[in-house]
């Protein structure tokens, strides 16, 4: 460490810069219009230095978060520096820059202090909506990029400050939802408001003062993730998991890792991971490291703080062409929502072998994305509603799974009910959580979630974008399977639910009832072991019924 700067001094400064980041997250969710950012805050918020380093980010995303390292440093390979202008906002959502999916919308404002470049401050917001063939641009059955929407490969938003009328009225032309501009102007706000803190940070302290201090909690982050790694066993883990279809096929899809440990270092190797798919649910290889990043950090020590000298010690190794390393121009839609989880859930497995006190069973191993959109004759205007449902958490030594929670790479809340109904031509028959879904064992997983929903307008197009449907999720070392994922459909005027696809996009009509339930967690350790009392108070509070007891644990 700088000997002129005590550590004290840079805790103090680190914490100056998250709080920017966490200010700039709460101005984005406040002054977003669409229910997807305002209510279920599927934002995230950064910041980093002129060379495009992270320095700190909000705790919102997990998904985003791992993203946000590498980004930067694309753009400036299209901007340079040097070519960045005081009230320049860059605006980018090309998966094969951005590393995302086109929904998730980039915007980056650089920061000039005394007419040098000083920093630079992000934001991602996953719009409801940016064309292409189906409402919320997330097809289950598109086999190319240009089929899944608009696609910013970086272009100026804000030139010295002012919009970019001309590009907006581009933007605005090929979205189905019009709440898109006022999420704009909210991603530019946020941003401003990180510029604003920033400066006043440059203006209460020295700048050379504050890059030292910047350097510091970059190698203060750096140290403490090779100790991390240097406390768990050298060795080779192995393990591999499969999706079920692409969307297009059911074939199963394995994902396989190999990750070595040695002394201060991880590798993650993806070698043996099947050729990308015809269908969306190919991963950018910035989706692939994002999951990595998480599952050490998560595994190895959650606090350290994130910025880019946390994830200096990992490397991931993808093939390209494959599905995490997907090939332009691959469709890659639904890799954020499906294949991120399982590629979580293979890291996961491989190191429960050299973690188990610290592992956990298998959870509902998909972000279980829903879209509806259409016509409302009501109103006169398009509709598009996302929204990602909650499943059961895998169990863990010493502790039951949590039941109906977004897990690993996602972490937004559920939209409320009373927002759903006032906003869409939907209505909500049922929200619960699914008994008897949990994986048995010691420790439980946790319980997936049903949702039925009644629609009321005339005509709608639904996307499901759902897994383990075929195989729940997996226990470890004796825990069950959690209960897999089904959805049905009760055409209006019917008795009897049909069953359909977890993968599909299909038309609805008018009093027409989409049932959906989500996947439950995996067990930990055998079903024999749990206790009498454990067993007794699931029974009570509703988590299974007799039938289920006698079936796993007796």
């Amino acid at each position: 460490m700088d000997s002129t700067i005590d550590g004290i001094t840079i805790e103090v400064v680190r914490n100056a810069f998250q709080s920017i980041s966490e200010e700039m997250g709460a101005t984005l969710i406040r002054t977003s219009l669409s229910p997807n950012i305002k209510d279920r805050m599927d934002a995230s918020t950064a910041v980093y230095t002129s060379e495009g380093e992270l320095i700190s980010q909000a705790e919102h995303i997990p998904l985003h978060l791992g993203l946000m390292p590498s980004v930067v440093e694309e753009v400036l390979k299209i901007y340079p520096k040097e070519t960045l202008q005081e009230g320049d906002a860059i605006l980018i959502n090309d998966p094969y820059i951005s590393g995302s999916h086109l929904p998730d919308v980039f915007l980056l404002t650089p920061v000039f202090y005394k007419k040098e470049l000083a920093a630079i401050v992000g934001n991602i917001a996953h719009h409801v909506d940016v064309g292409g063939m189906v409402p919320g641009s997330s097809s289950t059955n598109a086999t190319e990029i240009f089929q899944e929407g608009l696609r910013i490969p970086a272009i100026r938003l804000c030139k010295k400050g002012e919009i970019d009328e001309e590009f907006l009225r581009l933007f605005l032309a090929n979205v189905r939802s019009q709440e898109a501009v006022g999420d704009l102007y909210a991603q530019i706000a946020a941003n401003n408001i990180g510029v604003k803190r920033i400066l006043e940070l440059y203006e209460k302290y020295d700048v050379h003062f504050i890059k030292k201090c910047i350097e510091e909690i970059i190698k203060y982050s750096y140290r403490r993730m090779r100790y991390a790694i240097k406390q768990i066993p050298n060795g080779t883990y192995k393990f591999k998991d499969f999706l079920e279809g692409d969307g297009i096929t059911d074939e199963l899809i394995k994902i396989e890792v190999e990750i070595v440990i040695k002394d201060e270092k991880v590798v993650i190797d993806f070698n043996g991971t099947d050729k990308q798919s015809n269908g969306p649910i190919n991963s950018t290889l910035g989706v692939t490291k994002a999951c990595a990043y998480y599952a050490i950090k998560s595994l190895f020590d959650s606090d350290i703080p994130p910025n880019s000298g946390t994830y200096i010690p990992i490397e991931v190794f993808a093939p390209e062409a494959t599905v995490v390393h997907a090939k332009f121009p691959a469709a890659v839609s639904n890799g954020n929502s499906n294949t991120s989880q399982r590629i979580v859930d293979t890291i996961f497995g491989a190191l429960s072998f050299a973690l188990p006190e610290r592992s956990m069973a298998a959870c509902v191993g998909s972000m279980n994305g829903l879209t509806i959109g259409g016509y409302d004759y009501k109103t006169n205007k398009y509709f598009s509603y996302i929204e990602t449902y909650g499943g059961g958490q895998g169990g863990m030594d010493g502790l039951d799974g949590m039941d109906g929670i977004h897990t690993n790479m996602t972490n937004t809340k559920n939209t409320p009910v009373e927002v759903i109904e006032q906003t869409y031509p939907l209505f909500i028959k049922s929200y619960s959580l699914a008994n008897n879904s949990s994986g048995s064992g010691k420790y439980r997983g946790g319980m997936g979630i049903v949702r039925e929903i009644v629609f009321e307008c005339e005509k709608a197009t639904i996307i499901i974008k759902m897994e383990r449907s075929k195989y729940g999720p997996w226990g470890l070392f004796g825990g069950g399977s959690g209960e897999p994922a089904k959805c049905f459909l009760t055409k209006s005027g019917a008795k009897k639910e049909q069953p359909i696809p977890v993968k599909t996009t299909i038309e609805v009509e008018r009093g027409d009832t989409l049932y959906i339930q989500t996947a439950g967690g995996g067990g930990y350790f055998s079903s024999q072991e749990r206790s009498k009392e454990a067993i007794e108070n699931d029974l009570y509070q509703g988590v299974i019924d007799t039938d289920y007891v006698k079936k796993e644990y007796y």
